[in-house]
Formats: structure tokens, C-alpha cells, sequence
């Protein structure tokens, strides 16, 4: 559970946040980030390789494939990943091609299977992913069938939410994440249900929207009839973590506040004063904010669908309920939280216009904005820096300023 050392140091930053007339003396002015970062096709493939295909990315929540045999067709990084309940009861992931000629095992987004058949020349596949079958094995004399099971996706999970990652070196996922398990163990993850999903398409570079979820301080300009009336951006607090992870926990403007959406709704018992009164929002990097709340935690997803389009996937999930349907509170929940996102996405096809115009020269980046600084600096580092044109990277400011753990 999250340690109470913990919360008073979160409470203590933010008591720091509403004292101060300036940043930190001995924090650094951030340079530009380079406009280019944004719009450059040869840094956008390197982005595309050493980050959205390296990465543990959420695919999915264990109610969505809740019986051995259902499973979801996963393909936001481009690759078609099979995600499947194991009759043994592991979920695994793999790519969703058979290992003949490269056909499809699934077409469909989601559903059930009792085995994995090819849909071009019947090899069948075990849902653990082993080659059971095929047809004509004559023809296939020295056919070693033990070394030809699917190509598997690495695939594990915190609590319910599945999270995939296609390099097969990467860190386990808990390891991976640093403090966040820790510190959002007090709402359960185990035992979270799932609500509602949703995308919305969006004509700009995913980095344009990633951004603004990252900070607070344009809540007084986008959001002055919703969220700026009841959180106070001056007292947010922000803590970097290692391999890009950060959390900004904002204040409510009365102590007493409630939000009436959530009023009447089911809380998490174990919830943390953090969690139930002071807004915390984390970054899982690279691309999943989730402002979770003792009555129910939304997934923000950023997915990038080329240079100048992306989706942003919304998943929520809900304190278990036991028994009987969604309480129908819910219904008006999820509309005032979409009401919230148009507010937000609704300048961002006018920026990546921007962005790629000759008026644009980069990102200039204060110190309520660092949690974006730091998004990209660990971009950088999983590039390889060496892989970056000189003229596009970031110059490292924040090391500093990351620390493991939020110290007491």
C-alpha cells in the first residue's frame, strides 16, 4: 500500500507549490524541443521502432477475455498480436501468423477459440501457442514440429491489465514501471472490473495531445466551465521517475470538494488520502495518463496512426460491483468525462498545422511543463542517442531532478 510517508510528502510539495514565486534557483531554463520531433519522418520511424515497438504497452483488461479461449487481436503497433486465455489460465501473446506461409490464425478484433486454426492452410496451434497439426505431413518429411510453435509476444500483467511489449529483452514489466505499482496498489488493481472503451480519431501527431495531459497549466485557458473550477493548478506537485514514468498530483480548490459525477458511486475502501482527495495523474510511459480516483480509474491511451493522425483510446474501470449490472450513475460519468476531452482535443489539428509551418522553431517549456521535457529525454534514451539527428535531440537537463522512489 502506498506508504504514509509518502502522502505527506506529496502533501508537503504541494504546500511548496502554492508558497513559491519562482522555480527552484538551481532549476535549469529547458531548451527548445525541436519542432522536428514532431513532423521529421526519419525521426518518426526511429520512434516508431526503438519506442512504440519496445515498450510494455496496455493491450487489454483479464475482463475483456475473461474464459480460456477468448481473445483480443491487438495491432497498435502495427504488428497483429494475438492475445489469447490460456486453458491453464495464463494469458499469453503472439503474433497473429502462422508460421507456414504467414496467414492469419484471427480476423476478428475479439472472440472465442477453442484452438488456433490457420485460415489459409489449417496448421492448428494449441492456445498455449504449440503446432498440434497440419495438413498433408507427408509432404512435410523432416518438419520438426516442436520448432515451429507461434512467435511469441511478451505479455504480463499488473493486477487485471494485460500489457504486451515486442522486445523480447525488455525488463519484466513490474521491474519496468519502478515505483508505479507501489503507489497505485491501494485501488486494487487485481480487482478492478472493466466499464466502457472508446477512441476518438484526431488529425495531429500523437506527441501534440500526449503533451497536454502531461501538465496543468492550461486548465485556466481550455477549461475554465470544467476542471479549472474545482482543481487549483498552482499547488500540483510533480515527481519524475526513472525510464520516463511521472506522477502530477493537483489539489482541489476547496478541501471539501466533491466530485458531484462520482457522488452516490461505489469507492475503493483501501484508497489512499492521495488517491480520494488530491488528483493524482500518472504517466505510465510512454503513453498511458490514467487521474485515477477512489471511484473509478480511466486509461488514457495515445496511439500513434501515422505523422499527422492518432487515436486516443479512453478505458474505464470500476471498483468491483459484485453482482447485478453497472450502477447507472456511470451513464452521466462517462459523458462529462468525454465533455472534458473535446475540451482538450479541440486545438489539436490546429497545431500540427502549426507545427508544420516555417513560424515553428520548437516546444519552449517552463517548469510546471518539465513532466514533457522529461517524456522526450527518455525518448532519446531508447532511441540511442547516437541514432539522433544532432539537430533533433533534447540536451539531457533533468537527471537532477529523477529520483527512484518519492522520498519521505
Amino acid at each position: 500500500m502506498v506508504k504514509p510517508a509518502y502522502v505527506e510528502h506529496i502533501k508537503a510539495g504541494m504546500r511548496h507549490e502554492f508558497d513559491r514565486t519562482a522555480p527552484p534557483a538551481d532549476f535549469p531554463t529547458l531548451p527548445l524541443v525541436p519542432g522536428g520531433r514532431y513532423t521529421d519522418p526519419d525521426f518518426l520511424a526511429l520512434e516508431h521502432r526503438y519506442l512504440w515497438q519496445a515498450s510494455w504497452l496496455y493491450a487489454c483488461h483479464l475482463d475483456e477475455i475473461p474464459e480460456p479461449g477468448d481473445f483480443i487481436l491487438f495491432k497498435r503497433t502495427g504488428s497483429p498480436i494475438l492475445i489469447v486465455h490460456g486453458k491453464d489460465g495464463v494469458v499469453r501473446a503472439f503474433y497473429n501468423t502462422c508460421r507456414h506461409r504467414g496467414a492469419p490464425l484471427v480476423k476478428d478484433g475479439h472472440g472465442h477459440v477453442e484452438g488456433l486454426v490457420c485460415q489459409y492452410h489449417g496448421w492448428t496451434y494449441g492456445l498455449d501457442g504449440k503446432l498440434l497439426n497440419l495438413r498433408d505431413k507427408r509432404d512435410f518429411p523432416n518438419l520438426d514440429m516442436s520448432c515451429y510453435s507461434l512467435t511469441t509476444v511478451r505479455c504480463e500483467r499488473l493486477g487485471k491489465w494485460v500489457f504486451v511489449n515486442e522486445d523480447a529483452k525488455a525488463a519484466p514489466l513490474l521491474e519496468s514501471l519502478g515505483e508505479i505499482p507501489a503507489m497505485v496498489s491501494d485501488i486494487q488493481p487485481e480487482q478492478t472490473r472493466f466499464v466502457h472503451k472508446k477512441s476518438y480519431h484526431v488529425k495531429c501527431n500523437v506527441k501534440v495531445l500526449l503533451d497536454a495531459f502531461l501538465e496543468v497549466y492550461h486548465l485556466k485557458s481550455i477549461h475554465t466551465q470544467t476542471v479549472d473550477r474545482f482543481l487549483d493548478h498552482r499547488g500540483t506537485t510533480i515527481h519524475l521517475w526513472p525510464h520516463g514514468h511521472s506522477i502530477m498530483v493537483t489539489p482541489n480548490r476547496r478541501p471539501d470538494w466533491e466530485d458531484p459525477g462520482a457522488r452516490g458511486m461505489l469507492k475503493i475502501p483501501t484508497a489512499s488520502e492521495i488517491t480520494q482527495k488530491h488528483n493524482p495523474s500518472y504517466l505510465f510511459y510512454p503513453n498511458l495518463v490514467t487521474p485515477i480516483a477512489d471511484s473509478g480509474i480511466p486509461f488514457i491511451l495515445f496511439w500513434p496512426c501515422g505523422p499527422r493522425e492518432m487515436e486516443i483510446e479512453v478505458v474505464w474501470f470500476a471498483p468491483d460491483w459484485g453482482d447485478g449490472p453497472l450502477d447507472p450513475l456511470w451513464e452521466k460519468r462517462l459523458a462529462n468525462f468525454e465533455r472534458i476531452l473535446f475540451e482538450d482535443t479541440q486545438f489539436a489539428e490546429h497545431i500540427q498545422q502549426s507545427v508544420e509551418s516555417p513560424g515553428y522553431a520548437g516546444v519552449t517549456l517552463n517548469y510546471q511543463e518539465r513532466r514533457i521535457y522529461h517524456w522526450h529525454e527518455e525518448l532519446d534514451r531508447r532511441i540511442g542517442i547516437e541514432r539522433v539527428p544532432e539537430a533533433l535531440r533534447v540536451t539531457p537537463m533533468l537527471a537532477p531532478y529523477v529520483s527512484a522512489t518519492i522520498k519521505p
